[in-house]
């Protein structure tokens, strides 16, 4: 988790050049094989509506997601599509209603990967957008509609756009 203050989520994602005219979402198929990311999506769609919290997390680990004991996950949640691997949310954690997890970002001239951890029993709220290489610490709290640039410590709670501490 967040060890000090000095930790961005850009010390830990990966830049991968797209060089050329064109934006880094033109080579999205240079990326990943887009088999694997139309089976993913029609995993995370089944996920997204399924009523069953185990059933959620059954399916969310077939494509990846590493999914401690307990996780909620609620409806319309959303892991990264193109790298679900890249998601871990730990145990008794709350993924709440419509929530994106992402795993990349598609810029100009590059894309970025990185993990996003959820720490133990952390809870994100409805319509939280995390980005690439974020961890949020073990009990901290995500307001609903923010946007979380940077690392939540533990036992933080965080509102806003970007996500501040309150």
């Amino acid at each position: 988790m967040p060890g000090s203050e000095e930790t961005h989520r850009h010390d830990r994602t990966t830049a991968h050049a797209t060089p050329g005219p064109l934006n880094s979402l033109q080579h999205w198929l240079d990326a990943r094989n887009p088999l694997v990311v139309c089976l993913n999506y029609a995993v995370i769609v089944v996920a997204r509506i399924a009523p069953s919290l185990r059933l959620k997390s059954w399916l969310l680990r077939r494509i990846g997601v590493t999914v401690g004991e307990g996780v909620s996950w609620g409806l319309e949640s959303t892991p990264d599509v193109f790298w679900p691997e890249l998601v871990t949310v730990e145990d008794h954690a709350i993924i709440g209603y419509d929530v994106t997890l992402l795993c990349h970002e598609f810029l100009q001239d590059e894309y970025r990967t990185g993990e996003v951890v959820v720490g133990e029993g952390a809870m994100i709220g409805a319509g939280a957008i995390v980005l690439p290489g974020v961890e949020i610490g073990e009990g901290a709290q995500v307001a609903a509609n923010s946007l979380v640039t940077e690392d939540v410590p533990p036992e933080t709670t965080v509102a806003g756009v970007p996500a501040e501490a309150v």
